[in-house]
């Protein structure tokens, strides 16, 4: 295992943040969170702020000096801050955080030489059909301009430019991870969280549960430690400076099974189910499958993800029940 080392861990309220700063504290590092709680969460690090090692500041990476005052001693960055899809929303935000914040953070660790840990997404394959999707072969297919969903993998295809361009540059360490359906306990229980987080309260409280389009998109949703396994793992692996690594599961299912089994595994009838067609929400281009290709982080990290789905969904399940009250 690594030495100690002090980290910083942006977007540490969040839901893979959190995690992440509670498996590094475990590990015995020193960890400075950095999140604005736009849509992180104290609660999130109820655990980590008990610890004498982790130290949390309220902070925005659109603020340069927010990064620059909260790099002193630091070893190492994980960059998870970000915006997601702007489904229901414009992209205006979306483009800005996760360009122009990402600019802040490269530009910081640059200067100070702090090799950094990126999260991109594994939205950055588009539309390509060939599954499974992998770092060095699949080419991303990206739709209209006029889409706006594409904003987000568009905005993350810059950062990870961006950082690839900085580690050319100024020679520090970049690793790029491209997360695959990440759910589990704290993530968020609005859309933000993922289909798997609506279905579950929706199911809780017997309602439909809306799906949007046909319900046949496919998706690998991965259990957050496996995501935090991998993520920790790169600490210990120099070999993955430069790389862009997809992290996630290989079991793939369609979105109207997932319904189904999350619905069986808190109700005994037969499912309720909502079809919503994507007109509701404006011009939108979907995904059909999305699978990774994980030869490489296996390789590199020895990266091979240990959480079914069915075990990761009760789990899940409980988490939310309790955090529900219901």
């Amino acid at each position: 295992m690594t030495k100690e080392k002090t980290i910083l861990v942006t977007g540490a309220a969040g839901f893979i943040g959190s995690h992440l700063v509670d498996r590094l504290l475990s590990l015995g590092h020193r960890v400075i969170g950095l999140d604005n709680l736009s849509y992180g969460s104290r609660e999130n690090l109820s655990e980590a702020c008990a610890s004498h090692q982790f130290e949390f500041r309220e902070g925005d990476i659109m603020v340069p000096g927010d990064i620059a005052g909260s790099l002193d001693g630091v070893d190492q960055v994980y960059h998870l801050a970000a915006f997601k899809i702007p489904r229901y929303t414009d992209a205006l935000d979306t483009l800005r955080v996760n360009g122009l914040g990402s600019m802040n953070v490269f530009e910081a660790c640059a200067e100070k030489g702090i090799p950094v840990v990126a999260a991109s997404t594994s939205d950055a394959y588009g539309m390509n059909p060939a599954v499974p999707f992998s770092e060095e072969k699949t080419n991303s297919v990206i739709g209209s301009a006029k889409v706006k969903r594409w904003a987000y993998a568009v905005s993350k295809m810059y950062e990870e430019q961006l950082a690839l361009a900085f580690r050319e540059r100024y020679g520090i360490k970049v690793t790029l991870v491209r997360f695959f359906g990440g759910y589990g306990p704290r993530h968020n229980l609005t859309w933000w969280g993922g289909p798997q987080s609506g279905f579950i309260t929706k199911a809780l409280q017997g309602e439909p549960l809306e799906i949007h389009g046909d319900g046949l998109q496919t998706r690998s949703f991965t259990f957050i430690s496996d995501h935090i396994d991998g993520l920790a793992a790169i600490l210990d692996h120099d070999e993955a400076d430069g790389e862009v690594l997809n992290l996630g599961s290989t079991e793939e299912v369609t979105i109207l099974d997932l319904a189904r089994v999350i619905w069986r595994l808190i109700r005994d009838d037969e499912a309720r189910i909502q079809f919503i067609p994507y007109s509701t929400f404006g011009r939108y281009e979907d995904v059909r499958r999305r699978v990774p290709d994980l030869t490489l982080v296996n390789s590199l990290l020895g990266f091979v993800p240990k959480v079914s789905l069915a075990d990761g969904l009760a789990q899940t399940i409980a988490w939310q029940r309790r955090k529900l009250g219901l």
